[in-house]
Parts: C-alpha cells; structure tokens; sequence
C-alpha cells in the first residue's frame, strides 16, 4: 500500500508540475506559494502562450488532470457525448465527469485523493447499490448509495479521509460517515462542484470543436 501511495503521490505531483497548479487544493501542495493565483494560466516567465488554443489546451489539460488524468480517447467521449445531449455543452460535460464512480467516493471524502479512490475501486471495495463495481468511470445516477467494503471501514486512508478537515463534502452527495456510506443526490451544475482552482468547461467544448 505504501509503494502505491508513492506512486500516486509522485503521479499527482507531476500532473500539478505540467501544469504549475495546487491542482486538487492540497494545504500541503509543492504549488502553493507560487505568487499567481490558482486558476490563472501561470507565469509568463514559464512560456506560456496567451494564444487561444493554448488556452483551450490548458483547460483541457487542467480538467482532465483534475479528475485523475482521464485518458484522451476517453474524455473526448465524454465531450461527444455531452455536444449529443440537450442542453448546455460545458455543464454536461461536468455533470459525466461528477458521476464517475471514482469522482463520487473522493467527493464523499470515502478517498483522500482521485487515485486512491481508483484504487479502492479496482480492489473491490467500493459498492453500488449493494453492488460490487470495480470500474472506476461507472457512471452513478441519483438516488445511488455507495458503500465500502469492512475491510475498508479499517483503512487508516478512509478514515483519515473521512476526518479530513482540509476539503468538504460536495452538497450534492449526502454522507453517513459512521456509516461509511454515500447517496448521490443529484447532478451538479458546474458553479456547485467545489473545485480549488479554476475550471472552463467552455473552452474545453471550444478545443473540441475546432
């Protein structure tokens, strides 16, 4: 478990390296005392470009990272499945990325991070409706419970997780923390999902759609 942490530390922090951020909003971050604000597009002495499509890369960048590193095939799925669905294009596409599996038990605090969270996942610890999913983009409807296994109940990572004082739980995710239980209440809108730094789904859906 120790070797995994690693790996996910070091996974994490090369994510926030690329892209000069505290990515997931860690008290700890390497990135927090950078002297631009979380959000913006980093400093000009890095090289960044201020044309429109480095700016649409980096918010595709920023996203993806933020939600574990989702492979590109995969989120370019996501966005063609958001662009077919009624509506507006940048809020479906986070409200398909709020109802990952792996998103829904960080959000329930259940997980300390995005990638422990797959990881409790792939192991067979987290729960749907009774359920056991080991697939960590299974895609959860409102009204779904999320439970963990008795063997996770007893992992100082859930715990800790749980007591964490450093994020709150999402609203729109209810939790029985002596439980170890979760329900999805609904999908969010984006202005609802608490994300540390700044996000823009619209320029997203604009890489898209060159």
């Amino acid at each position: 478990m120790a070797r995994a942490g690693a790996k996910r530390s070091t996974r994490k922090l090369k994510i926030a390296r690329s892209l000069g951020v505290n990515l997931w909003g860690q008290a700890k971050s390497p990135f927090n005392k950078r002297k631009y604000k979380p959000g913006q597009h980093g400093p000009t002495s890095r090289g960044a470009s201020s044309s429109d499509y480095a700016k649409q890369m980096r918010a595709k960048q920023t996203l993806k990272g933020y939600y574990g590193n989702i492979g590109e095939k995969k989120f370019h799925a996501y966005y063609t499945e958001a662009n077919n669905m009624k509506g507006d294009t940048p809020e479906n596409l986070i409200g398909l990325l709020e109802r990952r599996l792996d998103a829904v038990v960080y959000r329930a605090k259940l997980a300390p991070t995005v990638f422990s969270s797959r990881q409790l996942i792939s192991h067979g610890h987290i729960y749907v409706n009774g359920k056991r999913v080991k697939i960590a983009s299974y895609r959860v409807n409102p009204g779904d419970v999320i439970t963990v296994s008795e063997k996770a109940k007893q992992m100082p990572l859930v715990v800790l997780a749980l007591e964490s004082g450093e994020r709150n739980f999402a609203d729109y995710v209810t939790v029985d923390s002596a439980a170890f239980t979760a329900t999805f209440t609904r999908v969010p809108a984006f202005e609802d999902v608490p994300y540390p730094v700044q996000m823009q789904p619209e320029l997203v859906v604009e890489f898209y759609s060159r």
